[in-house]
C-alpha cells in the first residue's frame, strides 16, 4: 500500500513538472528589494527555508510547497520576500487568510514592512465585510494590476474577482480552507481571460493537517 501510494505521489510530480509555471529571476535588483524591507537579519532556518522556496521560483514548472513553523518563527517575513521576489518580476502576489482579522494583520504589517522600501508596491485587503462601494474599487485595482500584493480572505476567491498577472498564492493556515477553496485561487483566470502558466503556491502553517 505504501508503495502505491509513493508511486502515485510520484506520478502526480511528474505531471506537476510538465506544466507551465513561471520561472522568476533573482537579479540583484531583487535581492536589494529584498535587503531594504527586512526588519531584522533573518535566521539560518529563514534563510534555509527562503532559499528552497526561490529555488523552486525560478524553475520553469510550478512550485506546490508547505512553510511549516511554529507561531512566531517569522513563517510571514519568509512568505512576504518570496511576494517581493514575484512583484519585483511584474507579477502579482495573492496571500489568502482564513478571517478577517488575520487578513487585517497581514495587511497592516506588510504595509509596515514595505514602507521601508525606496519602491512603491501598491497593496490592497479585500475581505467580505468591505461596502460594495469599496469592494468593486479593490477589485478594479486587482483586475488592472494597479494592486501587486492583494491580502484578503475567502473574498478572493469570488468570481467578481480577476487578476492581472498572478504569479504568486501564499495560503496562511492552509488547514483551515479546503482543497478545493485554494485550487479555485490558483486557476484564478486572468483579467484578458486567457489562461496563462499556473502560479506558485506557498500554504504557511503552525499546524500541518494533510489533505
Amino acid at each position: 500500500e505504501l508503495f502505491f501510494l509513493e508511486l502515485g505521489l510520484e506520478l502526480k510530480r511528474r505531471r506537476m513538472r510538465e506544466r507551465a509555471g513561471i520561472a522568476f529571476a533573482t537579479t540583484d535588483k531583487v535581492r536589494e528589494a529584498i535587503r531594504e524591507v527586512l526588519p531584522f537579519h533573518p535566521t539560518s532556518a529563514q534563510k534555509r527555508a527562503l532559499g528552497e522556496i526561490v529555488a523552486d521560483m525560478r524553475q520553469p514548472s510550478p512550485m506546490r510547497r508547505l512553510l511549516q513553523g511554529d507561531v512566531g518563527s517569522g513563517k510571514t517575513i519568509v512568505a512576504l520576500q518570496a511576494m517581493l521576489v514575484a512583484m519585483e518580476n511584474g507579477y502579482q502576489a495573492a496571500l489568502m487568510a482564513p478571517t478577517e482579522i488575520l487578513a487585517t494583520q497581514h495587511y497592516l504589517a506588510a504595509r509596515k514592512l514595505l514602507e521601508r522600501s525606496s519602491r512603491r508596491y501598491r497593496i490592497v485587503l479585500l475581505t467580505g465585510s468591505l461596502d460594495e462601494d469599496r469592494k468593486r474599487h479593490t477589485r478594479g485595482l486587482i483586475n488592472s494590476g494597479e494592486a501587486q500584493l492583494i491580502i484578503g480572505t475567502h473574498a478572493l476567491i469570488e468570481e467578481k474577482v480577476e487578476f492581472d498577472r498572478l504569479g504568486l498564492v501564499v495560503v496562511d493556515e492552509q488547514h483551515r480552507f479546503g482543497v478545493l477553496q485554494r485550487f479555485k485561487l490558483m486557476k484564478k483566470p486572468r483579467q484578458d481571460g486567457t489562461e496563462g502558466a499556473e502560479p506558485d503556491v506557498l500554504v504557511m502553517t503552525a499546524t500541518p493537517i494533510p489533505r
